[in-house]
């Protein structure tokens, strides 16, 4: 891992695309040290612009993306056999941005007017660790981030590192409880909660219990309490003033929908066969949020992945992509509800719905004391309110999350997976709560998604892969050798093999190696 040169410049380093992945390491004019001020709203926005792109890989994997017919050259995305180079810019982009926060926690240390910033920097660093585990499971940590002086890091156990994450996001905490006059941050600063530290607060608890919940049956944490701020009651949104110009236009808009100039992206995917069973009727019947999801639903296009001619030639619809439910062409897209919302939308990190849905597994578990069917409708409800929300981030008026959440729960009152109190047993108030968090969670933050897939088998996804695109979502041109015919993590990058290669582990297979956490 190379020294990181901190740039001072934000809004240049925005823009990002699923072929090209974001490094901030590139400006020649960059200083060598910089006001934590304007490191940390650069950071947080690359944070985002990361979280996009392994939306991208995390959507294409775990059911809710696929092939459009009339296209080729997916390679591993099809048969997941994935080489070195699959996860090299997560890996880069992660320690790069991991290197801002660093610096920022460095150079604030001990310092009471800067305060917000280091324990800010800690929580982002939680956040941004905790992925990389997830993806590649044991990863240079505790003598990472350290320049030049640890270009040959060694591999710290993933089981090591979670505790310890868990662990900073309480420190983390503290020190905004304990700051004497800090320096206070603001919208400029922070274009996550615009200096809002009890938002802060409440993301840190949240992020704790999704490191809990997914590692506690494989790992002893050291102090599962939580601190009385409570957990997230919004959608953790970035949003550093994303707008249709060159460069600023919100990271997953610029792939899926148009570039700044109005120019069609994203073209080769549409929606899997699989995920659209929980809103065609097949598995579930949701028109609600299908309609405000996809384009010209229930006739969007679909397929399952590596399907080819002549048995798949649907196309990407011309209009702003599957995606976009909106009206309007080219720089007029925009204005709408759903996923894909316009240029100037802001990158979710954490939904209120999956916080929601972590209180939920945390009742039925044990780990806290609330009521989990109340926790998993306020997570169908809140899944309701984040996809009725214009760019903006207020609820389009014309629409009603609450009124129609009910009127989903009750078309669907049959089933354990919407009706909470049909599911009896532990097994199922448990797929019920993470298939829901799959819905909510679909092609807005996928490689979340696909860890609960890893973690727990829900939703399930059977072994019979060919001619059953609603109950698997594996590729048909799979070559993986499990039963659910998936891969189990991201291979280490080349990087690593040319300049660490004494400490990377040996003998990895994407096909039976897991994380620490997997089933």
């Amino acid at each position: 891992m190379k020294k990181i040169i901190l740039s001072a410049i934000v809004l240049g380093l925005i823009a990002t695309s699923c072929k090209k992945y974001i490094d901030i390491n590139t400006n020649p004019n960059s200083l060598t040290i910089a006001n934590p001020s304007l490191v940390l709203p650069l950071a947080i926005v690359n944070t985002a612009s990361l979280v996009s792109s392994m939306n991208n890989y995390g959507s294409q994997t775990v059911g809710y993306a696929a092939n459009a017919g009339g296209y080729g050259g997916f390679g591993s995305s099809w048969t997941y056999n994935y080489d070195q180079s699959t996860g090299e810019g997560y890996w880069g982009s992660g320690y790069y941005i991991g290197e801002n926060f660093q610096y920022i926690i460095n150079s604030t240390q001990g310092s009471d007017e800067n305060a917000y910033y280091n324990a800010t920097a800690k929580i982002m660093k939680a956040f941004l660790f905790q992925m990389l585990v997830d993806e590649f499971n044991n990863i240079p940590y505790f003598d990472a981030l350290k320049g030049d002086t640890a270009l040959k890091t060694h591999y710290d156990d993933a089981s090591v590192i979670y505790p310890s994450l868990a662990a900073l996001l309480d420190t983390a905490i503290s020190e905004i409880d304990n700051a004497q006059a800090p320096i206070p941050l603001s919208s400029g600063t922070d274009p996550l909660f615009g200096g809002n530290m009890a938002s802060w607060k409440q993301f840190a608890n949240t992020l704790k219990l999704r490191l809990i919940i997914r590692a506690s049956a494989a790992v002893q944490f050291s102090n599962t309490n939580f601190s009385a701020d409570g957990f997230l009651t919004d959608d953790a949104i970035v949003n550093p003033g994303y707008k249709l110009a060159t460069g600023q236009v919100n990271p997953s808009w610029g792939t899926w929908v148009a570039d700044f100039t109005g120019s069609r992206q994203g073209n080769a995917w549409i929606p899997a066969t699989y995920v659209f069973g929980y809103y065609d009727g097949t598995k579930l019947s949701d028109a609600w949020r299908g309609s405000v999801i996809y384009n010209d639903f229930p006739n969007t296009p679909i397929n399952q992945l590596g399907v080819l001619p002549p048995n798949n030639t649907l196309t990407s619809p011309s209009s702003g992509g599957a995606w976009y439910s909106g009206g309007g062409s080219g720089t007029s897209w925009g204005n709408a509800v759903g996923v894909m919302k316009g240029p100037n939308m802001g990158e979710p990190l954490i939904l209120l719905a999956e916080s929601d849905f972590l209180r939920a597994e945390a009742d039925v578990r044990g780990i806290l004391n609330g009521n989990a069917e109340t926790d998993f409708n306020n997570g169908i409800v809140a899944s309701f309110t984040y996809l009725y929300k214009l760019p903006s981030n207020s609820v389009d008026p014309s629409l009603d999350p609450e009124a129609d959440a009910q009127a989903y729960m009750a078309a669907n009152s049959d089933s354990y997976l919407v009706n909470f109190s049909l599911a009896t047993t532990t097994a199922q108030k448990i797929e019920a709560i993470i298939t829901q968090k799959y819905i909510a969670l679909n092609f807005i933050n996928g490689e979340e998604a696909w860890s609960e897939y890893r973690r727990t088998g829900y939703p399930v996804s059977s072994s019979t892969v060919l001619n059953n695109p609603y109950h698997s979502f594996a590729s048909v041109q799979s070559q993986a050798t499990r039963p659910d015919h998936l891969p189990t993590r991201l291979p280490y990058p080349s990087s690593e093999a040319s300049t660490n290669a004494s400490n990377v582990p040996k003998d990895i297979s994407v096909y039976t190696s897991t994380i620490f956490w997997a089933k």
